[in-house]
């Protein structure tokens, strides 16, 4: 099998290059992560559209429903864009996966209500939802992918972490829209016309990702790789046959990023208004706050886990939430509006250490043939089984129990998972070099464009 990786002596882009990739890879996350804040924020809302007729925690967890089962054809996405990505390149996948969910998102705004064609308007609601988690599954790890191809050695980090953080800023400009929409619009506008307005925004703003991905090359790493034609007919047989247990990994890894990502930024404002009674004013604008230090402190994880090594900075991140959650959880039911967004704050530093790190200790962990497929495929599966069910569990859990602390308690679990995997992933050598040091070391990310001859 051809190397993984590049000649290190390969050049590195000039800046006016990377300044189009990062803007590129931007944008696309930015789309997809603003439709799934303005979903969350908007549930209540959503619900009453489209679930009338049942009680609020009834039509909330059928809203729910619908978001966790749009993940249930992530994996499905993922295994099409980590072969498309992988075999046809990164820009032609990025591309298209931009368009349609631009183009789905923009349907969910005309979508009839449920007075208008009763019970298939939730069904075509589910149905424009999974074809946004289709497209969806192709977007994080893709630009994860690309923009770990394109950065100068050393930095892979700093650069990847644009990618969390531009699914930090999607949530940011939903929580602002939608904001500013509840301050403006009484409950009846919103319910009758006010909610579809955030979703027409997708139409214009993918244009926009579409159109600056069409103008940019394909990464060095896969134009390289191009040449040897044998190395990506296959991508995803080699990633199960050559790679299961980095898919293993992986997979583990992110599953406290779907939990923490979701419960923490996209279901917390629900959480802070129906079960602590907080304004849903304040609900959102903590959340704002939130995600605003958290861009920051995700571009600096990103940047930190290049000099001490993604290990040491996932391994801390579980273990953080593993003995902090339930104490924080606690604390939020007795503090004020200012004691809230405080302690929503301090969540969103200790996810950023995970989320800084993730995409180029997954990147890294896949050799360059498989990269976009092993990334997509681990990543897309614990997003279904985890991240689009977290606001579902979490609801579920407080109803079940009459806790309103539950939540807690599952994201300790995903906590002490992450500390676990991180442990066995010690002994999974890195994609790019099979003799090398072990996936997330310091060492790995500026061993990781040596290689080998797998």
């Amino acid at each position: 099998m051809p190397s993984s990786t590049s000649d290190p002596g390969r050049r590195t882009p000039a800046p006016s290059t990377m300044r189009r990739v990062v803007s590129a890879s931007f944008i696309g996350n930015l789309v997809e992560w603003f439709d799934y804040a303005v979903y969350g924020y908007l549930a209540t809302t959503i619900a009453s559209v489209f679930f009338p007729g049942t009680s609020p925690t009834a039509g909330l967890l059928a809203t729910f429903s619908v978001f966790a089962l749009s993940f249930v054809i992530r994996p499905v996405g993922g295994l099409f864009w980590g072969h498309f990505g992988d075999r046809f390149g990164r820009r032609n996948a990025l591309s298209l996966s931009i368009l349609i969910m631009s183009a789905a998102t923009c349907v969910i705004a005309l979508l009839p209500d449920f007075a208008a064609v009763g019970i298939a308007a939730p069904l075509l609601l589910l149905a424009t939802r999974l074809v946004q988690g289709f497209s969806a599954a192709g977007e994080y790890a893709g630009a994860s992918a690309f923009l770990f191809e394109y950065a100068p050695r050393g930095r892979k980090g700093a650069y990847t972490s644009v990618v969390p953080a531009s699914t930090a800023c999607g949530l940011l400009l939903g929580s602002v829209v939608v904001t500013a929409l509840t301050s403006m619009l009484s409950d009846e506008a919103m319910a009758s016309w006010g909610w579809r307005i955030p979703f027409l925004l997708a139409a214009p703003l993918g244009l926009i990702g579409r159109y600056i991905r069409l103008k940019l090359e394909d990464t060095p790493e896969y134009r390289e790789l191009e040449g040897r034609q044998s190395a990506v007919q296959a991508p995803l047989r080699d990633a199960f046959a050559h790679n299961k247990r980095r898919l293993l990994v992986a997979f583990g890894v992110t599953s406290l990023n779907a939990v923490g990502f979701y419960m923490l930024l996209s279901y917390m404002p629900t959480y802070l208004s129906t079960e602590l009674g907080l304004g849903k004013t304040s609900s959102f604008a903590s959340t704002g706050v939130t995600l605003v230090v958290y861009i920051g402190a995700v571009l600096l994880m990103g940047r930190l886990s290049d000099r001490v090594g993604r290990a040491r900075m996932l391994t801390l991140a579980g273990a953080l939430f593993a003995v902090l959650a339930i104490p924080v959880f606690l604390l939020l039911g007795t503090a004020g509006v200012v004691g809230v967004v405080l302690i929503h704050t301090a969540l969103g530093i200790v996810l950023s250490t995970n989320d800084g790190t993730l995409p180029a200790f997954l990147s890294e962990l896949f050799p360059t043939h498989v990269r976009y497929s092993g990334f997509a495929l681990s990543f897309n599966t614990a997003n279904a089984l985890f991240g689009g069910t977290a606001p579902f569990v979490a609801t579920s859990l407080i109803h079940a129990s009459a806790d309103p602390v539950a939540p807690a308690w599952y994201l300790a679990a995903a906590g002490v998972a992450a500390v676990l995997v991180m442990r066995a992933a010690r002994h999974v050598p890195p994609g790019s070099d099979p003799d090398g040091p072990a996936p997330g070391s310091a060492q790995c990310s500026t061993d990781h464009e040596k290689g080998s001859a797998r």
